[in-house]
């Protein structure tokens, strides 16, 4: 598809389509009714009389000969619109069930069937072979060897990232014109075949020494052991990453600590329960309740971490195997997913930058295709990408000339530090002076397209050739797909080839579920299927730019690695932010989860997929479980020990049937069940190409398919009834269910057996902004927390989905549970924080007095709980500071964020009345950390500032009551004021955020909070619901009449 084709619109229900051309009137795209084959895109063709070619005589849909032949002979049999059996026609070879007939046109070929089928399913078996041994290897001298393995070796070719038009050669080898036209599954043969007996019974030595050749395993005679690039050779047979256990002298004191805090947990818990307070019994049942929750909850999160693990890659091993000197490049390509919705609140410079950063990434050009997912059907996210393109033709060739770092040009041209360390070429400083030149006029031009957004003409958007934009209704408009950098003009200003560029708008239709991002990224899922179809997938954010250049080529060191590669559904990076203030007040960096408990779980099965910055293999998302290993050696027994007598007799009969247990397990052996059991439509939709597609697990485009077909099979794909009856946001793709989708999806392909890997490379892969100020992060966290109760609500949740297949590790589910029902913590929580108020207005406290031995308990879990954070900081790198932000904004989101997801996600349950979340903004000010101070009114600042106030009103209370009875009232009141303090202290960065830069707190946040805080002290005094009363007057102290 050539790039200055225009923008594509169109609806399948609808049966339209139309290319809208810049400067012209919509013109409706040629030859795609009537005269083309709805399989293929082909030309119908003629027959040998001269007239139109009609393969269905009841309903007429035009099909190609070439596919009606092949449905003959290889498929169904029948029209895929009317399902009535296909009759011969004249020049067409019988097929078994066909009616005897009186032309002899053809009978020569007729008895020929069986013997050309089975010639097609020993080559099948042999490319499956072929595939199944070559997995991970560079190119070989054999002619197919270029194209993926499980299609047949003529039927498909490799990815080059470009949308086809007519023949592909790849070096001296090219494509014969012969090739069929048809897009369908192809068939494979079965155990039993002549192909299969001959290669099981005779080839099977010959082939694994082969295998062990090329892998290196029987090398070449010891006289060669002297050849200087032998060196090189054993360089590049090494493993592409390496795991790297922490060291023991950090972690087995760490695992010493938490068992002793287990042990010591037990203990107190046993103590405490022991031990009631009658006078308060009320207060002390509550902290118990508390207690025991927060025991469980620590377990939940503390034991997912026992494996800390790190990794090293080696990205120079991963170009000498993959980039040989003077051949393409063998590197896997790769599709980019940046996803926007509205360009209001993720403004579109943010969004370029994004964009100019993937374009510009190390890696070989014809191996990118960056999609924008515009959900919003925003003309402004139109326009703004029709500019990055033009600027990119700039921004490219500069970035990889001089290899700098990061590549968004305004995180490039805004960092403080020497951007001549390293620069050796003369004409640096003046072509980078040109360049933010360059850069500064293309701000002024996206801001120019925003202000004009501003207002939106009562007519809706109108574009520059007067044609009304296909999205003025957001919630009404075709699906729109636009190639700005693709095969023709898609060349920087230097003549080099660029990156594909590709803006998608899925359709949308009122009375559809449109399910949000998940949604969207399923459309993209789907639209890189049909248009380049490359085996892995980076989804980013609009705001998280690519930092480091390598980024991608570090994650194929282990997608890539024939060792681990193969059982990977994903690798994920730890997210990295720019503009955070240098204390991080409201733990924006989350570097204790980042930096401490996703390595654990990469010591397990692998970290949990967190929305962004993460590389997928397109398998796992299509539902495929990851190849296995092979199987054990079955025990050969005698037989004379009554014991093993079953097991031998099943041995002998699975020998006798011909089953072998080292061949046909995996992926492959997944596929081929598919492909002869299961029916694809129900799977995937409606679409021929994209099956097809799904097929390929090295990749690739069906070199028959024109690119007027791709591009209607794209605007198919994309429809808003596509998802309808299939498997998709159900078993494939990103998961629906929650507004947390990533949790779910990465839950998802756990369960199924795959493994993830978390990269941390030393430059960042990838950063991105963060809503600094205190009312944009509590939402944020709200809306992560409400995903987590619904998830915790549905059919998916940790707690009961996964056990039966047992693929899913059992301390990963702790992790899993974990990371839904941590917003219930914030139930006892809450309770927690409001004791110590009631303990200084009662004058009672929640546990009785503490004898000597009793303290020693006391002391010991305060004892194991800092030496527990403190080697976990050791082993992690993570600092103090960082360490006690977490823990504060755990309290401040705790009673604030958590608890609202709480109360909407039992509201969404249990009455059905549904919550929508707002996207967080990524604008900022132009001061720097301006956007701390900014103050926005939302309720979930009330429960955090009622708690502070009534525990501030204690503290008065209860030092006013001690200083009126006296010092004797004092030792009581110090335990009472350490709980009361701890609150206090823990929602300190939420008082400064409160009182604000100019220390300007809003009205209706103070009235409510010390309306609330009055009410319920007052209360409290007044009924003092949790102390026992007496009734009548007591007769132990003043005597029977008093």
């Amino acid at each position: 598809m050539e790039a200055s084709a225009g923008l594509v619109a169109g609806s399948h229900n609808r049966n339209e389509l139309v290319v809208i051309h810049n400067h012209e009137e919509p013109k409706p795209l040629k030859n795609l009714d009537g005269q083309v084959c709805e399989i293929c895109g082909d030309e119908v063709g003629l027959t040998v009389d001269g007239d139109l070619f009609v393969a269905c005589n009841e309903c007429g849909f035009p099909v190609c000969r070439p596919c009606y032949e092949y449905e003959r002979r290889e498929g169904t049999q029948v029209c895929p619109q009317c399902r009535t059996r296909y009759k011969r026609l004249k020049g067409s070879p019988r097929v078994e069930g066909d009616d005897d007939e009186e032309d002899i046109d053809d009978i020569e070929h007729e008895f020929n069937i069986d013997e050309q089928q089975n010639k097609n399913k020993q080559v099948h078996v042999a490319d499956m072979l072929h595939g199944k041994m070559s997995y991970g290897r560079g190119p070989e001298t054999d002619e197919n060897s270029q194209f993926p393995p499980v299609i047949a070796g003529v039927r498909s070719r490799p990815v080059s990232g470009e949308f086809p038009v007519g023949g592909y050669g790849h070096g001296e080898q090219a494509l014969s014109s012969s090739l069929h036209k048809r897009v369908h599954p192809y068939p494979v043969s079965e155990p039993g075949s002549a192909r299969w007996d001959e290669k099981k019974e005779g080839g099977w030595k010959e082939r694994m020494e082969d295998w062990k050749y090329q892998q290196g395993n029987l090398g070449p005679e010891p006289d060669d052991a002297n050849d200087p690039d032998m060196a090189l050779i054993d360089e590049a047979r090494q493993p592409l990453s390496r795991k790297v256990p922490i060291a023991s002298s950090k972690i087995n004191p760490y695992r010493m600590v938490i068992v002793a805090r287990l042990v010591i947990l037990a203990v107190f818990l046993r103590y405490r329960i022991l031990n009631p307070v009658h006078d308060a019994i009320g207060l002390w049942l509550t902290s118990i309740i508390c207690e025991i929750w927060f025991a469980i909850s620590w377990i939940l999160d503390q034991f997912p971490k026992w494996f800390p693990i790190d990794r090293e890659t080696y990205l120079d091993r991963l170009s000498f195997r993959y980039e040989k000197e003077g051949e393409p490049s063998m590197l896997a390509p790769v599709d980019i997913f940046v996803s926007t919705v509205d360009p209001m609140k993720e403004p579109p410079l943010v969004t370029a930058n994004t964009v100019l950063s993937i374009l510009a990434m190390d890696y070989p050009v014809d191996k990118i295709s960056c999609y924008i997912s515009d959900d919003g059907a925003s003309m402004l996210t139109f326009e703004a990408q029709s500019e990055t393109a033009e600027f990119a033709r700039k921004w490219v060739p500069f970035c990889k000339k001089f290899a700098i770092e990061p590549r968004a040009p305004e995180m490039y041209f805004t960092l403080k530090i020497d951007y001549l360390k390293d620069k050796v070429q003369p004409t640096f400083v003046k072509e980078r002076r040109a360049m933010k030149r360059e850069y500064e006029e293309f701000k002024v031009r996206i801001n120019a397209l925003v202000a004009k957004a501003s207002k939106v003409p009562l007519e809706g958007w109108i574009m520059q050739d007067g044609t009304p934009w296909p999205g003025n209704n957001t919630r009404d408009h075709p699906g729109m797909i636009q190639v700005f950098l693709g095969q023709s003009g898609g060349h920087d200003a230097e003549g080099n080839e660029l990156p594909r560029l590709v803006y998608v708008s899925r359709e949308k239709r009122p009375g559809f579920q449109h399910h949000k991002k998940a949604g969207a990224m399923n459309a993209l899922v789907r639209v890189s299927g049909v248009l380049t179809n490359a085996p892995f997938m980076l989804n980013l954010d609009c705001d998280h730019y690519i930092n480091n250049s390598k980024a991608v080529r570090e994650a194929m060191c282990f997608m890539m690695d024939p060792q681990i590669g193969r059982k990977v559904c994903y690798v994920q990076f730890p997210q990295r932010f720019d503009g955070i203030d240098r204390h991080d007040r409201y733990a924006n960096r989350n570097t204790v989860f980042f930096d401490i408990n996703m390595r654990g779980l990469d010591g397990i099965q692998g970290p949990v997929y967190v929305g962004t910055g993460c590389v997928f293999r397109r398998q796992a998302l299509y539902g495929y479980e990851p190849p296995k290993g092979p199987k054990r050696p079955k025990m050969v027994v005698c037989g004379c020990c009554p014991c093993f007598g079953r097991r031998k007799k099943k041995y002998d009969r699975d020998e006798v049937n011909g089953e072998s247990a080292s061949l046909g397990v995996g992926m492959e052996d997944d596929k081929e069940l598919l492909m002869s059991q299961m029916n694809f439509e129900k799977k995937f939709g409606q679409s021929a190409i994209f099956v097809t597609s799904t097929l390929m697990d090295q990749g690739g485009v069906p070199p028959s398919s024109s690119p007027a077909a791709l591009l209607k099979e794209a605007i198919h794909v994309i429809s808003c009834g596509y998802e309808d009856k299939t498997e998709w946001g159900l078993e494939l793709g990103w998961i629906y269910g929650s507004i947390t989708e990533d949790i779910l999806t990465g839950f998802k392909m756990h369960c199924r057996g795959w493994r993830s890997i978390y990269c941390m490379p030393k430059l960042p892969a990838f950063k991105g902004s963060a809503p600094i100020n205190l009312s944009d992060r509590l939402n944020q966290v709200l809306r992560w927390a409400l995903g987590s109760v619904e998830i915790f609500f549905s059919r998916h949740s940790p707690a009961w989905y996964g056990y039966k297949g047992g693929k899913l590790k059992f301390l990963e589910r702790f992790a899993y549970v974990n990371t839904t029902v941590y917003p219930f913590t914030s139930l006892p929580l809450l309770a927690y924080c409001l004791l110590p108020a009631i303990c200084l207005l009662t004058d009672k406290f929640i546990m009785p007095e503490i004898t000597t031995f009793a303290s020693f308990f006391f002391i010991a879990l305060f004892v194991s709980i800092f030496t527990t954070g403190i080697l976990e900081l050791r082993w992690s790198g993570v600092s103090i500071e960082e360490w006690w932000r977490n823990e504060q904004f755990w309290v401040i989101g705790g009673i604030s964020a958590h608890l609202f997801a709480v109360v909407q996600g039992l509201l969404k349950v249990l009455a059905g009345i549904d919550t929508n979340f707002t996207v967080t903004s990524k604008a900022s000010d132009d001061e720097e950390f301006g956007e701390l101070y900014t103050f926005k009114w939302t309720t979930l600042l009330i429960p955090p500032t009622t708690v502070l106030i009534i525990n501030l009103v204690g503290v008065v209370a209860g030092i006013s009551d001690a200083i009126n009875n006296g010092t004797q009232a004092w030792g009581p009141l110090f335990g009472k004021l350490f709980f009361a303090f701890w609150v206090i202290v823990h929602l300190y960065p939420f008082l400064k955020g409160l009182m604000g830069k100019q220390n300007r707190t809003p009205t209706i946040v103070v009235i409510w909070s010390i309306l609330l805080a009055s009410i319920f002290s007052l209360l409290w005094v007044r009924i003092d619901p949790f102390v026992m009363k007496t009734k009548g007057p007591n007769t132990t102290k003043c005597g029977i009449n008093c």
